[in-house]
């Protein structure tokens, strides 16, 4: 019974090392890993490359340092790594046929990290939903929309539709359509839709504004107007020249049709 005692307080006592070692060596990892994200995101490497490819880098490179912080921690504990490596390669397998959704988020993050078809802070529409983009995962790209909605899209379903960049470029054109009555002189309305247009201290000189006779239409004659801006200044343009042509309109008589149809009644 002495000797019985005697090795399990030699095995307690190995063990106990061993258990402070290991929570030693995760208290340290994490702190390491916690350092080593904060420098790829806030140091000068983070300020001289692209905040995109930072911030799925990071995701990456953490998720590398805490598998090999588990394997250093099995290791500690005496379990043979080569057993363990060989374990979670099989699992890896396993999960991976079913988890093929989840590789294929994984798979479409390489790409947008590659390919880069937009970064964080771009103004993007993607899968019907459109917002400025906060953040590119392993897994997932992070939307916030206009009226602060936060859209979560999996990067496998990015990849797989349509793009649109609007930040892209530092231009943007704006195209308005403005409707008329039959009868109105074309070459006034023209005249008007340019004036404002020029006007306008956030429309662009050149490419200069364009307005031309676009449609005849059941009820109204169809004008549209093109005008150039900065990528910032869309909606502001948008919104402004609507109203001031609008009131332009009213006060020099030019009249906005609803739609019209004649009906002939015979007896």
């Amino acid at each position: 019974m002495q000797e019985f005692l005697n090795n399990l307080i030699a095995w307690a006592t190995e063990f106990g090392l061993k258990l402070l070692a290991c929570l030693v060596v995760l208290l340290v990892g994490k702190v390491v890993i916690k350092w080593v994200n904060k420098f790829m995101t806030k140091s000068k490497f983070a300020e001289k490359n692209d905040k995109t490819v930072v911030t799925v880098l990071s995701h990456f490179v953490s998720a590398a340092l805490y598998v090999l912080l588990v394997v250093i921690i099995i290791g500690i504990l005496g379990i043979p790594t080569a057993s363990v490596i060989a374990v979670i390669a099989s699992a890896g397998v396993a999960i991976g046929l079913a988890l093929q959704g989840a590789l294929s988020n994984i798979a479409g993050g390489i790409m947008i990290l590659i390919l880069r078809p937009f970064k964080v802070g771009n103004f993007v529409e993607i899968a019907g939903q459109s917002g400025t983009v906060t953040d590119v995962g392993i897994f997932y790209t992070v939307l916030t929309t206009g009226d602060n909605r936060v859209v979560t899209i999996p990067n496998g379903t990015v990849m797989g539709e349509n793009i649109v960049n609007y930040s892209a470029k530092d231009t943007r054109r704006v195209d308005f359509v403005f409707g008329v009555a039959y009868g109105s002189d074309i070459e006034r309305v023209k005249a008007i839709l340019l004036d404002e247009a020029s006007k306008h201290e956030l429309a662009l000189k050149d490419p200069a504004p364009m307005a031309r006779l676009s449609a005849q239409n059941a009820s109204s004659l169809d004008f549209t107007m093109r005008v150039w801006v900065e990528g910032a200044n869309y909606w502001t343009v948008k919104f402004d020249l609507t109203e001031r042509i609008t009131d332009r309109f009213t006060a020099e008589g030019i009249e906005i049709p609803f739609n019209q149809l004649d009906v002939t009644i015979k007896k």
